[in-house]
This record gives structure tokens, C-alpha cells and sequence, in this order.
């Protein structure tokens, strides 16, 4: 028998073991639910022979598809770089590749990012003459994004009274003809969106049956994760692909469903068992990850739902800190409370600022937060701020590869027709956008043919943008994916004219596209990679996710994310903030029972990030869209079992929180409830003496006398240089031993 199934618990196992017919995996937070998974696989290829063509498992991440191919990797050899695996859109985008003239698509498609729908969307709705003001494009985009995640086509939205009759109650009637002319765009510019690549997928399979047949005698087994934040397309893709031998292995947490805004349908897996009666139904629950304080707080929390899968989720870790509670008078000030203990946390338990994290609801709450921490000095980072990948000057480069492979792309014609500016105007581009549409032409046959279109003084700009495209194309086709984009940003003029920009700004840039095509240069020497094309670099591109992209590795930064943008994740540390009425549950999710659900699972997403501590914080007063709002704690905070909860000793005054540099001014003061024997330190009343000034602490030794700005005198009893990080243990004379780090502590050496 294998060895790595010695390392399971029974369920583990027996998720690994039964392979065969339709299974779902129960998996808790912290189960260990990714292990099973992998080893899933990995006994497939190990003890049944099971080739890689044949299993295909599906993520919402590439990054934890990279994880989990890896951990394959390791126990059954290279053989499982030949797996299916991927997230849903990179998987069925490569079923697209190989398929897409049935569909009437070139198979070279470019994919469009939300950015490009929606700068799309805004042209149709100019040219349909529509008031912009009603017909938001973000409104009008999760619209048709909503329908497509449920298999409404354009043709069926039209022809539906509920939905037209939905759209005409909330005065935009539009939607439907926005819909058919977005679509019939998109069809023409040889596009897909990213809910294409799931709707165009179930078309392909529904419409060519032969195509359906195909794959599913190619794929043996299905495996899915994060199941429970499917939506009904992928749902109905992979009932399809498992249809003929059934073995379909589904992985995921009802109570971690949260993404109903994305389309996230949470019936997909709580009625699982109706679709296979013969469902094996195997439940995780033990937390390796958290103490016992998080997981049955959790448990208090989650219990109140009603919606759900019966589980009683527990742990054998130690029963660890209770969570505290901070309350704040503002935002701002809470904010401060937050930092402050950030900073005490760190300092008392030697930890990195890596071990922290600061949860909220809203993106808009990381402003008190950053404040306060760039105040302490301390670094942080924001996870979900502007992506490399839509930078300007990163989307405008991207822009040119995408349209030297695939000329029909309107998105990408309409950002670099005129970038650098040749001379090209709106008038003109409006003018080559109307003929194709009046003529039933694509783009690139009205450029090619401009002097019919706009006359001679006109075209002359764009007969040189044409041959320099043309130029571009051959060239494609004889480099590697660096080579190509390297020329295509020079000859373009759009390196030289970021380098001619010698702001800051202008530096910025360059040094982007510079990044750029750094990271084509490594897609390129990767030894791994068959297809270094320019299209495979693209395609690889186009569906990374926010997850993917975090690459900031830096030990010395708190992390500030939203909820959401955090499932998935664990820190030592977790600062949940904003637990107020109307901010958390939001005052946008109440109107139903389904709603509130939702909004509790959210809240037992962000308990169980945390592993070792959890601090709940809220304000009585915030700034909420430009006025000040009195404020009650959240009803959630009720459903935590009080008997888990103390309130927190906090930082007083707007003034006196510390600094790195002054960390004498800084106090504590507040209600505390002792619930564990955790001894808390007392206020620090000590006055460091007048010529105080910190020392070179290199030589420091066992033995020697140091004088603390806080601490006041003591005696270094050890020095610790093991680590990346010196410490030291001092025994002070009136705050007993303290463990230190020389790169933060502030120390004066009295005596050798």
C-alpha cells in the first residue's frame, strides 16, 4: 500500500481510496481537503494505472492547480504534467482551442478581460444612443453576465417576458438589444469573454454531440474543488463530461459559499444527492488548522443557518487565546486600536508582520487601517488593488500582441489605432467601426481598404498602421513568444515613447513594460513549456487570477484584503474589522433569508482564516459616504458563543498610539476579562533616562546591561542568532524576562 496514505485520517482516506462512481467530498475549513484531493489523483495514476490524458480536475485558481499538480507531481513523477488540470476557464479554454470552428470562432480567439467587455459595452451603448447614466456598464455587464452563468443566450433573453419585463421595471429595457449586440460583436471580432468560455463550452457540447462524445470517452474521471462555488454552466459541464462512467468527485464546504454575486449557485451542492442516488458522501471534519477557541466559535456561528449540510467540524489543537473584542468611538480610531495591536502581538510573541491580517468587508474600510499602519511605520499590503495586468501602459502592449494574432479584435484595434498618436482621429475610427458594421466587413477589411472608406488624406496614417501590423504578423510566426513582443514594442514606438517620458510616472511605465517582457522572457526558458508562442503566452495570461498574481513575498508586511479575497488563505493572526450593522451583514443583503445566510457564511469564511488568535473589532461612528453615521455592533457578534470572547485591552487616546521610533508613548489602558492564564502586560510607566540613545546592538553578548525605552534596565541571559532575525532574552528588572528583536528593539548598552 502506498505510503502517503499513512499520513490521512480514516474519512482522508477513505476520500482517497474510492475512486470509483460519483463522490462528495465534505470538506470542513482546514480538513486538509486539497491533501486528499491530490492523493486522490495520485493513487488513480499509482495503484489503478489510470493514465493523466484521462483524469481531469478543475480549480478556481491556476495557482492552487500548480499546488496540487506539483504535490502529484512529486509522488507519481512527470507523468502528471499530462493532467487536465486547471482552473474551469484555462481548462475549457483549451477544449475551445481545439474545437472553436464548430462554433463558428477562429481557433486563435482572443479572450477578453473584464476591462475589454466593458469598454465594449460602453461603445454599444453610445452607438445605441442610450443614456449612459441608466445604462451603467457595470450594471448592463453583471446583467449578461448573470444570464450567460444560467444559459440564457442573447436569442432566449429577448424572448423571455420575466427577464424584459425585469428590465423594463428598473427603466432599462435596453439590456436584451445590449445583450444581442454585444454578443454579435464579439462573435465578429473573434472574441470570447470569460463567461464565454464556460457558455460556449456547454453549447459545444449540447450542439455537437459528437464533440461531447469525444471527451467523454477521453476523460475517465472528474474531479472538481471548491464545488460549492460552482454555478450552474460549469455545474452542467461536468454533469455532461462524467455522464457515461459517473465518476465524478466533487470537493467543497456549503458553509464557505460566498460568491453568490459571481454567480456562485450553493443549491449545486446541497442538492448534489438528487442528481446520484448512488452518491458516496464522505464528510471531513477534523481542523488541523486552527485552535479549539476559532473552530468551535466557528461552529456557533455557522449553526445558525439553515440552509446546510449537517457536520460537526473539530479539532485536536490546543484550546489556544480567546478571541477579543475591540471597540473603537471612529473608524479612525479603530483603525489605531488595530495597529497599535498589531504591533504589542508582534513585539510580545516574536512574530513577522507576515503572521497578520486585517479582514474587512468593503475594500473602502483599508483607509483608517493604512493610515494607522503607515503612521506605526509598519509595512503593509493591499491584495486586490490595481493588477499588474491592468496597468495602461501593460493592457496597451498587450493590446498590440493580441491584435497582430488576431486582426478581427475591435477591443484591441480601438486601444491602438492611435497609440502613439499618428494622426488617426475619433472621427475616423468612428467612421471605420460604422463601415464594417453597415457592410458586414471586420475591421481589418475596412483598414485594408481605407481609401474607399475615408479618402485619400485619411488613409495614408492608416495604410502605414496596416503594413506595420502586416510586418508584425510575419514575424510572429517565425519567433518565440519574447522575440515577437520585443519587436512588436519597439516598432510600434510605444518603448520609445514611454522612455522619452522622464517623469516619475513616465519611469514607472516603462519600467512595467520592461517587467513585462521580463516575464515573457521566462514563459520562454521555461524547460517545461512545448508552446512558446506568442498565443500560448497570451491565453496564460488572460486567465490569471487575482490569487495568482500576490507574489509579494515580503516577511515584514501585514496583510489588508477583503473577505472574499481571502478565502482560501490562513494567517497566525486575524483582525476582522467593521463588525457593524448595515457594514457587516451589508445593508445591500437583508432583503432575504438566502441573503443573511450568505452573509454569515462570510463571516465564518473570515473566522476560520485565522489560526492562532482572532480579534473582532467595531466603531460606534464611521464616515459612510461623506457623513458621519452612528453605529451597532453587528447581530453577527451575537451569534458567537459568548463563553469564546473577552474584551480586548486597547490602546487609548488618538494621540498616543506608538511609533517604532517612539514606542514610549504608548499605553495600555481598558476593560479586561481574564479568560485564560495568558499573563498580560502591565501599563508601562518607565522614563527612559535623558541621555538615552539606542546603541550598535552587533556585539551584544550574554551578560551585558541594556536599558529599554519601556522596559526600563536588565540583563541579557541569551542570545538567539539561529534565525534570520537576532533576539535576545533579557531579564529586566521590574518587567521580568522579555524576549527581543534586535532589528526592532531600541536598546542602550550600559555596561560590557
Amino acid at each position: 500500500m502506498s505510503h502517503y496514505l499513512d499520513s490521512l485520517n480514516e474519512p482522508q482516506r477513505e476520500g482517497v481510496v474510492n475512486t470509483e462512481g460519483p463522490c462528495m467530498l465534505i470538506a470542513g475549513a482546514g480538513s486538509g481537503k486539497t491533501r486528499v484531493l491530490t492523493f486522490r489523483i495520485a493513487h488513480l495514476m499509482k495503484e489503478h494505472q489510470v493514465d493523466a490524458f484521462h483524469i481531469m480536475a478543475l480549480t478556481f485558481t491556476n495557482k492552487a492547480a500548480k499546488e496540487m499538480r506539483d504535490r502529484i507531481e512529486a509522488e507519481v513523477g512527470s507523468d502528471a504534467r499530462n493532467l487536465w488540470m486547471g482552473t474551469f476557464h484555462s481548462v475549457f479554454a483549451r477544449i475551445l482551442r481545439a474545437e472553436a470552428h464548430f462554433l463558428g470562432y477562429p481557433n486563435n480567439f482572443t479572450i477578453y478581460d473584464t476591462d475589454d467587455s466593458k469598454t465594449l459595452l460602453k461603445n454599444i451603448i453610445k452607438e445605441m444612443g442610450l443614456d449612459e447614466a441608466t445604462y451603467k456598464t457595470s450594471t448592463v455587464y453583471n446583467r449578461i453576465s448573470a444570464a450567460k452563468n444560467r444559459l440564457i443566450s442573447w436569442q432566449e433573453y429577448l424572448s423571455n417576458p420575466l427577464l424584459l419585463g425585469d428590465d423594463a421595471a428598473n427603466m432599462r429595457p435596453q439590456i436584451g438589444n445590449i445583450y444581442k449586440n454585444y454578443a454579435l460583436r464579439c462573435f465578429k471580432s473573434g472574441a470570447m469573454d470569460f463567461d464565454d468560455l464556460l457558455f460556449n463550452t456547454d453549447k459545444l457540447f449540447k450542439d455537437h454531440l459528437e464533440v461531447l462524445n469525444k471527451y467523454q470517452h477521453k476523460i475517465h474521471y472528474v474531479l472538481v474543488d471548491e464545488f460549492q462555488d460552482t454555478n450552474l454552466c460549469q455545474y452542467y459541464i461536468i454533469r455532461k463530461l462524467a455522464a457515461v462512467r459517473q465518476n465524478i468527485c466533487v470537493v467543497g464546504d456549503d458553509a464557505q459559499s460566498i460568491y453568490a454575486f459571481r454567480g456562485a449557485d450553493i443549491s449545486n451542492i446541497l442538492n448534489f444527492e438528487k442528481d446520484y442516488p448512488e452518491l458516496k458522501i464522505i464528510k471531513l471534519e477534523q481542523n488541523y488548522r486552527s485552535t479549539q477557541t476559532i473552530v468551535e466559535a466557528a461552529n456557533s456561528v455557522i449553526a445558525k443557518n439553515k440552509a446546510q449540510i449537517p457536520k460537526q467540524v473539530w479539532t485536536a489543537n490546543e484550546n489556544g487565546m480567546p478571541i477579543d473584542l475591540i471597540k473603537a468611538v471612529s473608524d479612525n480610531e479603530e483603525g489605531k486600536l488595530v495597529a497599535t495591536s498589531i504591533f504589542e502581538e508582534k513585539m510580545q510573541y516574536q512574530l513577522r508582520f507576515s503572521d497578520f491580517a486585517v479582514l474587512y468587508r468593503t475594500n473602502s474600510q483599508s483607509r483608517a487601517i493604512e493610515e494607522a499602519l503607515r503612521r506605526m511605520n509598519i509595512k503593509y499590503k493591499v491584495v486586490g488593488g490595481l493588477s499588474f495586468y491592468q496597468r495602461k501602459e501593460i493592457k496597451d502592449l498587450l493590446a498590440y500582441l493580441r491584435f497582430v494574432l488576431n486582426q478581427q479584435d475591435e477591443a484591441s484595434f480601438r486601444r491602438i489605432i492611435n497609440l502613439p498618436k499618428r494622426g488617426i482621429g475619433d472621427s475616423s475610427i468612428d467612421k471605420i467601426i460604422v463601415a464594417a458594421n453597415d457592410h458586414s466587413m471586420s475591421i481589418w477589411e475596412v483598414l485594408q481598404n481605407a481609401t474607399s472608406f475615408l479618402g485619400g488624406r485619411a488613409s495614408g496614417p492608416i495604410d502605414d498602421f496596416v503594413s506595420m501590423i502586416k510586418r508584425f504578423a510575419i514575424e510572429v510566426q517565425n519567433k518565440d513568444a519574447y522575440d515577437a513582443a520585443f519587436e512588436i514594442a519597439k516598432g510600434s514606438g510605444l518603448l520609445r515613447e514611454l522612455y522619452e517620458d522622464k517623469t516619475v510616472e513616465g519611469l514607472s511605465r516603462y519600467e512595467n513594460v520592461q517587467e513585462l517582457l521580463n516575464a515573457i522572457k521566462e514563459f520562454v526558458d521555461d524547460p517545461e513549456r512545448e508552446d512558446k508562442s506568442l498565443g500560448s503566452f497570451l491565453q496564460e495570461v488572460s486567465l490569471i487570477t487575482g490569487q495568482d498574481e500576490d507574489k509579494d513575498k515580503d516577511p515584514e508586511k501585514v496583510t489588508l484584503m477583503t473577505i472574499h479575497m481571502a478565502k482560501g488563505l490562513e494567517f497566525n493572526n486575524v483582525y476582522m474589522v467593521g463588525m457593524e450593522e448595515d457594514l457587516f451583514p451589508s445593508q445591500l443583503m437583508l432583503s432575504s433569508r438566502a441573503e443573511l445566510e450568505e452573509e454569515r457564511r462570510l463571516f465564518y469564511v473570515a473566522i476560520t482564516r485565522a489560526k492562532k488568535k482572532l480579534f473582532l473589532s467595531y466603531a460606534l461612528t464611521r464616515y459612510r459616504f461623506g457623513r458621519l453615521k452612528n453605529c451597532e455592533p453587528s447581530r453577527f457578534l451575537d451569534d458567537v458563543d459568548a463563553r469564546f470572547i473577552r474584551v480586548s485591552p486597547r490602546y487609548a487616546g488618538a494621540e498616543s498610539v506608538p511609533t517604532t521610533e517612539n514606542y514610549t508613548r504608548s499605553f495600555v489602558k481598558g476593560i479586561k476579562k481574564t479568560v485564560s492564564s495568558q499573563p498580560v502586560s502591565k501599563p508601562s510607566s518607565y522614563k527612559p533616562s535623558p541621555d538615552f540613545a539606542p546603541s550598535d546592538t552587533s556585539s551584544l553578548a550574554e551578560g551585558m546591561t541594556v536599558e529599554h525605552p519601556k522596559f526600563g534596565f536588565g540583563k541579557v541571559t541569551k542570545m538567539d542568532t539561529s534565525g534570520p532575525d537576532r533576539k535576545a532574552r533579557i531579564q529586566f528588572n521590574d518587567f521580568g524576562e522579555k524576549t527581543l528583536l534586535l532589528s526592532f528593539a531600541k536598546l542602550r548598552i550600559v555596561e560590557g
